[in-house]
């Protein structure tokens, strides 16, 4: 309880700094910031846009280049293009589609720009709150994450963004982290964590990104994290706005998203118009017990990506990866991970939007079946109702689950399907926050094999109270 009172403490001051900066520096232009986007395939509009008409135009926003003027301020760009909008964002250097919402407040300051994104969630959280079986467990916690970017220009072509991720799960969760039935993936004191998601670092991102403009259409990026994220898979689960709402990691996150965080990353990519090719070196290894320190880079792994945006509303991507010992409990199994995703956003009207993922993953270690995982989130805001859920199916194995060979096969595979239901409401604002309430159920069902350990169908709840900033 002494962690929650003390990051109750740091969030609310933080909340009061950035409000009366905001007050100062930003007066009276949060609206502007709202951009109304739409996919226009049946609108009118363009016609009296002075730029040529497009599927993917977007209201009231100047794609033609360069950063984009909202009621007289300029409005930071894409890290990864002068010539894209901000919206296109997200983890290390994927892509979301322009038209997604975007939450957090801009600063200005001589030729930088900066923006700041956060997200906390003071939950009470149960899993298998029915005690079908003995695998569940239950927490007062608050899973959190903050985020600054910072941007400037470099010369007539050049763009320079930095960014820093933290998180203050290592004090809120502990080592142990928090409980999620079938969740698997890194370590606790030498032992696997098994129906737990692991603490996030301190340090989540550290990064650079510069970017040149041959043209409009064309980019060459550069990107350096220690630690980083390499083009493998989609947004992380975080930074998508179909799960922002929801405080739990998906199940299947080690199949897809969890290089988010990874101690050594360098990526170069090239854009040509609506398409993106990325190649990454970085260090397999996943992040050691010691969540306050910088684990030693290696790169020794890499992965491509291959990303689409076939309008503003649509964000695909396709990638594949080799990444060394990611797990420090089995040094000498490497992976293969195979991932395809698409992301969708549809602006609705002011502070209404609709926001969905499907993702698919694979990981194959050499000499062993491959294991899928399959993952479709959704989430609607109307103002101040939120409602989201998410469906997974993901196939773990005996090892995966810490189950005993001699009873359950060496290689056995299970089939998991897990539902959630959930919804935020927004309460109040403090100056550009947030503070909503909400909860979710989840539905897991589980292989009759396994009825023993989980039961049949456990579920998992929880409620929340949540501070997040307001759509700019």
């Amino acid at each position: 309880m002494k962690y929650v009172i003390a990051i109750s403490t740091l969030c609310f001051g933080l909340i009061y700094t950035a409000s009366a900066q905001q007050k100062m520096d930003m007066s009276d232009t949060s609206k502007h910031h709202r951009m109304v986007m739409k996919d226009t395939v049946k609108s009118k509009m363009n016609k009296k846009k002075k730029m040529p008409a497009k599927k993917d135009d977007m209201k009231g926003m100047d794609m033609s280049g360069g950063s984009m003027d909202m009621g007289g301020m300029d409005m930071m760009s894409s890290a990864q293009s002068k010539n894209l909008p901000m919206g296109r964002n997200g983890s290390g250097t994927s892509w979301l589609p322009d038209a997604s919402p975007m939450y957090g407040f801009m600063l200005h300051g001589g030729k930088w720009m900066y923006m700041l994104h956060g997200n906390v969630s003071f939950r009470y959280t149960s899993h298998d709150f029915t005690n079908k079986g003995n695998r569940g467990g239950n927490k007062v916690d608050a899973p959190n994450w903050f985020m600054g970017m910072a941007q400037r220009p470099v010369g007539k072509n050049g763009l320079l963004s930095l960014n820093l991720m933290m998180s203050l799960d290592p004090l809120t969760e502990q080592g142990y982290g928090y409980p999620l039935l079938f969740q698997t993936g890194e370590s606790w004191k030498g032992k696997p964590l098994v129906d737990r998601q692991h603490p996030h670092d301190l340090f989540s991102e550290v990064a650079a990104n510069y970017t040149y403009a041959f043209s409009k259409k064309t980019d060459l990026s550069i990107y350096v994290g220690y630690p980083g994220e390499p083009a493998i898979g989609p947004v992380a689960f975080m930074h998508r706005p179909s799960a922002m709402s929801d405080p739990d990691a998906p199940i299947g996150h080690h199949w897809s998203d969890a290089t988010h965080i990874t101690f050594g990353v360098a990526t170069i990519g090239f854009r040509y118009d609506k398409f993106k090719i990325e190649g990454s070196s970085f260090t397999g290894r996943e992040p050691d017990e010691d969540r306050y320190n910088f684990d030693k880079p290696k790169f020794d792994s890499w992965s491509t990506r291959l990303d689409y945006n076939p309008s503003a509303n649509w964000a695909l991507q396709v990638s594949h990866a080799f990444i060394k010992s990611p797990e420090a409990l089995s040094p000498d199994e490497n992976i293969y991970r195979t991932t395809a995703s698409a992301t969708y956003s549809l602006p609705l009207g002011d502070q209404k939007t609709f926001n969905a993922t499907a993702l698919w993953g694979l990981n194959k270690i050499p000499g062993q079946r491959g294991d899928n995982s399959a993952l479709f989130e959704g989430d609607i805001r109307m103002k101040k109702l939120d409602l989201y859920t998410r469906y997974e199916f993901v196939q773990k194995t005996t090892a995966e689950l810490v189950l005993n060979p001699l009873i359950y096969g060496d290689d056995t595979i299970f089939p998991v399907n897990a539902i959630t239901l959930g919804l935020n409401y927004d309460l109040f604002k403090i100056g550009q926050f947030n503070v909503a309430a909400g909860g979710q159920l989840t539905y897991y069902g589980v292989d009759t094999r396994l009825h023993s350990l989980y039961g049949a169908g456990p579920m998992g709840g929880e409620v929340f109270l949540r501070i997040y900033p307001s759509l700019m």
